[in-house]
């Protein structure tokens, strides 16, 4: 029997990754009325999209010229115009440090190559088996911590683990490890504010994800990593580096985001009872309240790209050299495309599909598992917990963030 590696903790174990990260991200209650102001302006402004709120500087891109794209339409075609809008330039200086040679660092063609690979592993089909298998199992076992308690906080006590916990099933990460192994993830994203744990924790996860993988191409299973180990398109493998910095990024963009998209689903329905007692009785409805919530609060609200050659947007130039901040939320919460764009309502009329994961050739790989996740999520809570409501003797849920949005608490009751 194989042993699994054991990951190595920080040298300073009580090091609070979280609250550096919560300092890192922001505790802004609501970033969109400066959101609809800057839009206001134009579609290209000059100007960083943090130093709109935070005085906490990324020194990985600091320095750079930089200009902020807003409204769906602009926002849209930066995504699709990747000849022009480069991924590699963008984010080398931060992705590139944290994880490696992620395929969120890459252009084409290496991109279009792995990103090929990525997807075959990916496919709706195989995520859909995972949803029974793997997602079920973890959603019943934390649930069943409170489930006859009549209350509970679904932060604290559910969405905040679940996604993470459904990443080590796939893994088959042995359970103690497991507060380890979040903590180096989110670690690793601490190197854009110049934190010296961010490249410790990104050289430790690299040993024991090279150790496991090592160890998994020698005896597949049926684990996520065997499966990536082992999968080809046209005679390809991934190669180690490249299946390494995946694993790494997996935590955050499978896990983070999927944490905080669930969390402003429930807190969308639950702060809106007539629509979480439509879902409730319709549950054909689910998947029209994660694309709504995700629209209304998507986990991130701005991401990046690098003006490859000059070009201009709404008439305004953007000289070669000039780093996007690409507001993701912006678009989401266009008036010009969302009738009363910040009001979240799962019944408005669906004419244009929300950013959420993105567009163009970097649309989110894992947006199906994502979904699958928040799907199985939802109904569980609605299936086992009989007359879910806010608890009245609680602060109401209230998200917040500049970059990464969710509410820190979301108290419930609930008929035990």
């Amino acid at each position: 029997m194989t042993v699994m590696p054991k990951l190595e903790d920080l040298s300073d174990p009580d090091f609070d990754a979280f609250a550096m990260e919560r300092m890192s991200t922001g505790r802004c209650p609501d970033p969109y009325p400066r959101i609809h102001e800057l839009m206001r302006q134009g579609s290209v402004i000059e100007g960083i999209y943090r130093n709109e709120f935070t005085d906490v500087t990324d020194v990985q891109t600091a320095g750079r010229p930089t200009m902020m794209v807003l409204g769906y339409d602009a926002v849209m075609h930066v995504l699709t115009h990747p000849e022009i809008f480069t991924n590699r330039e963008a984010f080398l200086p931060s992705l590139g440090v944290s994880f490696g040679e992620s395929v969120s660092v890459m252009d084409a063609p290496d991109h279009t190559r792995y990103r090929k690979i990525f997807q075959k592993a990916f496919l709706p089909q195989v995520v859909t088996k995972w949803g029974e298998t793997v997602v079920d199992p973890v959603v019943n076992s934390l649930m069943e911590a409170f489930i006859h308690t009549g209350k509970a906080d679904l932060i604290e006590q559910f969405t905040h683990d679940y996604p993470f916990q459904v990443i080590y099933a796939q893994v088959e990460l042995e359970p103690e490890q497991g507060p380890v192994f979040h903590k180096l993830a989110i670690a690793q994203m601490l190197s854009s504010i110049g934190a010296p744990q961010g490249m410790e924790a990104t050289e430790k996860l690299g040993v024991f994800f090279a150790e496991l993988l090592r160890q998994r191409r020698a005896n597949p299973g049926p684990d996520l990593i065997s499966h990536l180990a082992t999968i080809e398109v046209d005679g390809e493998m991934l190669p180690d580096i490249i299946l390494i910095s995946f694993l790494r990024q997996l935590m955050n963009a499978g896990g983070d985001t999927t944490f905080r998209g669930t969390s402003a689903l429930l807190t969308g329905l639950l702060t809106h009872t007539d629509q979480l007692e439509a879902v409730q009785a319709d549950r054909s409805l689910v998947s029209q309240a994660i694309d709504e919530a995700l629209r209304w609060e998507g986990p991130v609200t701005c991401t990046h790209r690098y003006a490859k050659v000059e070009t201009e947007i709404d008439g305004v130039r953007i000289p070669q050299g000039t780093a996007i901040d690409l507001v993701l939320a912006s678009a989401n919460r266009d008036p010009r495309k969302f009738e009363d764009p910040d009001r979240f309502n799962i019944f408005r009329e669906r004419k244009h599909r929300h950013v959420a994961f993105a567009s163009g050739p970097h649309l989110c790989i894992g947006q199906h598992l994502a979904k699958v996740e928040m799907t199985r999520a939802l109904n569980a809570l609605l299936d086992n917990l009989p007359g879910l409501r806010l608890d009245p003797d609680r602060p109401a849920p209230q998200m917040i963030g500049h970059l990464l949005r969710s509410p820190e608490h979301l108290w419930v009751r609930f008929d035990a």
